[in-house]
């Protein structure tokens, strides 16, 4: 096997490929013995026909399967030898099977580098998940308005007992619990989104616009039916599209570049997932927050 690497630009190969004829020819003749083996030829029985006549019936087929069966065993044998780090599946160009070599060309975004920086100790501070009275009062304020529409509702034992509470000061309780476990996994979030800045703000690295345009993709299509799903019409869903592509594209950016990050970490740190239900980023997370520098929040 033959493979030549070119570089594109700072984060595209071009590989190009040339199969040697021993190898093309043990595979085609190991597909042509398969096709022998099941092919209907009129006249004679399942594997008994003559090999030039199968060959003649199927010849285009057996060179095709050969084609799909020795591409990605040598791809993956090329990018191993030549050890690039690839982001994704490659692009396969310019596939020609003539004078018994097959040649093709791979073009691949190969993961760019990190220079991580400091992750470790970074300062985070959590805030309280204690509700004030003043939040509390706030929230019930909301609740009278919604319950009464134009007419201010009366939060009392009688009104709290329809809706299954036993007394006001239940009730009230059960809405602090309600409003400490929402801030609880609020507070958990502007942790991770301030170890998530920290790292943004340390690492370098050269983002790959393929990785880009596909999270964009992901965001648009999530964005898109959850306006369905809200009820908005699909003409309106429409006129908005260019505004909400402009919207997501440097979220998509930084959802790359915080992957990216945590990849490397998680190579640099040895951590890795045990099986598919785990998620390496959140491994990567809980890690960097077992090792943050952690202060108390300032009342």
């Amino acid at each position: 096997m033959k493979v030549a690497v070119k570089k594109v630009d700072a984060l595209k190969r071009e590989l190009s490929f040339e199969i040697p004829k021993d190898r093309v020819a043990k595979a085609h003749a190991e597909i042509m013995q398969e096709i022998s083996r099941v092919a209907k030829v009129k006249g004679f029985r399942p594997g008994k026909a003559p090999r030039q006549i199968v060959e003649a019936e199927h010849g285009a087929l057996a060179r095709e399967e050969t084609i799909k069966k020795l591409i990605p065993e040598v791809y993956q044998e090329g990018i191993t030898q030549e050890k690039i780090d690839t982001l994704d599946l490659p692009e396969i160009h310019d596939v020609e099977f003539k004078d018994g070599l097959i040649r093709f060309t791979a073009h691949v975004d190969i993961k760019p580098e990190i220079k991580l920086g400091q992750y470790k100790g970074i300062k985070v501070t959590r805030k309280s998940s204690k509700v004030t009275d003043e939040e509390l009062n706030k929230t019930l304020e909301y609740f009278k308005k919604a319950q009464g529409g134009e007419k201010e509702q009366d939060i009392n034992d009688d009104f709290v007992k329809g809706l299954g509470y036993p007394s006001l000061v239940e009730f009230k309780e059960s809405l602090t619990r309600q409003m400490e476990h929402d801030k609880d996994r609020q507070n958990r979030l502007d942790v991770e989104q301030q170890i998530v800045d920290a790292l943004i703000k340390e690492a370098k690295l050269a983002v790959p616009q393929s990785l880009v345009k596909r999270q964009l993709e992901h965001r648009m299509h999530e964005t898109m039916h959850r306006l369905k799903e809200q009820g908005m019409p699909e003409a309106d869903i429409t006129k908005r599209e260019a505004e909400m592509r402009t919207e997501l594209e440097k979220t998509s950016e930084k959802d790359v570049k915080v992957y990216l990050i945590l990849d490397a970490i998680a190579k640099a740190e040895g951590i890795h997932t045990h099986n598919e239900k785990e998620s390496l980023p959140a491994k990567v997370m809980a890690f960097l927050l077992k090792e943050a520098s952690w202060e108390e929040a300032k009342i």
